[in-house]
């Protein structure tokens, strides 16, 4: 029995698209037939030919229309978002550390752009009918780390409960809305984290990359995941194949949430 995703054609926008998980989601999805436009500050030099880049920064409410009116302008309409973009810039050092200013930049960075978005390309999967909105949170929503990533952690448990309330509203209406939440991926950035640590402690990389595993408790699978599962899983929820699925949240990470 063959395993067709059905994504041939479909309109997909993946905020954050040009690096890291988001450039893997945007090969997987593009791999698999659809039609995709992918976000960044910048749009990359040598980008592929196949995706269509959108420069803006999704910070702004400006950057988030800009994006919404060429995503329907371009394309006609739109059948799925992947809102892969978040990351923090918070500084270390505890509650005590998160300025005002800090605490608005997580939010900017975590929660708003999703939440601009959906409500600028939501009509338009309402008026068709269908669409899933994949929403990527974070693990750490469940297990903050309370020197490094407090802000970052609260910003993504908004974007979760924003998530599965959406889910409720518009999920009759025929647009599933689904959360991946991943642990520690082996991103760039995170191979040059853990080669930094590794030269501090004066160890190779798989000593560096074990500081960072036991700094989350441990991860029983015994390594990072992979940008390209994360990305095999978003491209699976976002096909044919899950149409059952909304609502919840799918954790891919290695086993480093410790609870049920």
């Amino acid at each position: 029995m063959s395993f067709a995703l059905g994504l041939e054609g479909q309109r997909a926008l993946v905020t954050g698209g040009t690096k890291g998980t988001g450039a893997a989601v945007v090969q997987a999805l593009t791999a698999a037939g659809a039609q995709v436009a992918a976000t960044a500050r910048n749009v990359p030099e040598n980008g592929s030919k196949s995706v269509h880049y959108i420069a803006a920064n999704l910070m702004s409410a400006e950057g988030c229309a800009k994006v919404a009116d060429e995503m329907l302008q371009t394309f006609g309409g739109i059948d799925i978002i992947v809102n892969m973009l978040g990351g923090s810039s918070a500084p270390a050092g505890g509650f005590a550390a998160l300025t005002d200013d800090e605490w608005l930049k997580e939010v900017d960075h975590n929660l708003m752009p999703a939440v601009r978005l959906d409500r600028a390309l939501l009509p338009s999967m309402i008026t068709q009918g269908s669409g899933v909105i994949i929403h990527v949170t974070s693990i750490q929503h469940e297990l903050p780390l309370p020197g490094s990533t407090l802000a970052y952690a609260a910003a993504k448990a908004a974007l979760s409960t924003y998530s599965k309330g959406l889910s409720k509203e518009v999920t009759p209406l025929g647009i599933r809305v689904v959360r991946v939440s991943p642990g520690w991926i082996e991103t760039d950035g995170a191979v040059a984290l853990a080669e930094r640590l590794a030269k501090e402690a004066g160890t190779d990389y798989e000593g560096g990359k074990a500081i960072i595993m036991d700094s989350l408790g441990g991860i029983p699978l015994g390594r990072p995941t992979k940008p390209e599962e994360v990305a095999d899983l978003i491209t699976f929820l976002a096909s044919h194949r899950a149409t059952a699925i909304t609502g919840t949240e799918y954790v891919i990470d290695g086993g480093t949430v410790p609870t049920v």
